[in-house]
């Protein structure tokens, strides 16, 4: 793992059209997939029925479901980085999210994080980054999207870089 540490929000601006290194590599197992179906209600047998799966599937194996992979977003920024003075972080939403490979289950995935844009408001700052998740051993990316989070703490929307 190669985690950064900032000294506050502002030195995000220097992160601005940058990638962060990757994030630690998670495994997704058939336990991980059958709490997030149970957890979800999504209980298709794509996902929670590894015999099924092993027949029918065109993957031979059960596959994640993409909104488990899009719910790790949170862990793997915190393996990524860590910002002093941060006082709560918030998921705002995603502006764009696709679900482009399907994830075997038994692999791992990690995320890469490159930060778009920067707005202050009252108390913090609204952050968007374009992720990448990848499987691996894979080429194809099998989530990109564009997170939207906001970060609470002092942002001095006017200093210097």
């Amino acid at each position: 793992m190669h985690k950064i540490t900032l000294g506050s929000l502002n030195e995000l601006k220097n992160w601005v059209g940058k990638q962060l290194p990757p994030s630690d590599w998670q495994e997704i197992t058939q336990q991980r997939i059958d709490l997030f179906a149970e957890a979800g209600g999504d209980n298709q047998w794509i996902h929670v029925d590894p015999v099924r799966a092993a027949k029918e599937s065109p993957y031979g194996v059960t596959i994640a479901h993409g909104f488990l992979i899009l719910s790790l977003l949170s862990r793997f920024f915190t393996d990524t980085v860590h910002i002093d003075g941060v006082t709560l972080s918030i998921n705002y939403g995603a502006n764009k999210v696709r679900f482009t490979d399907p994830v075997l289950v038994n692999s791992r995935v990690r995320a890469h994080f490159t930060l778009t844009s920067l707005e202050a408001f009252k108390g913090g700052v609204q952050i968007i980054w374009n992720v990448s998740i990848e499987q691996e051993d894979k080429e194809r990316p099998c989530m990109i999207a564009e997170w939207v989070s906001r970060r609470y703490g002092a942002f001095d929307s006017e200093a210097s870089q």
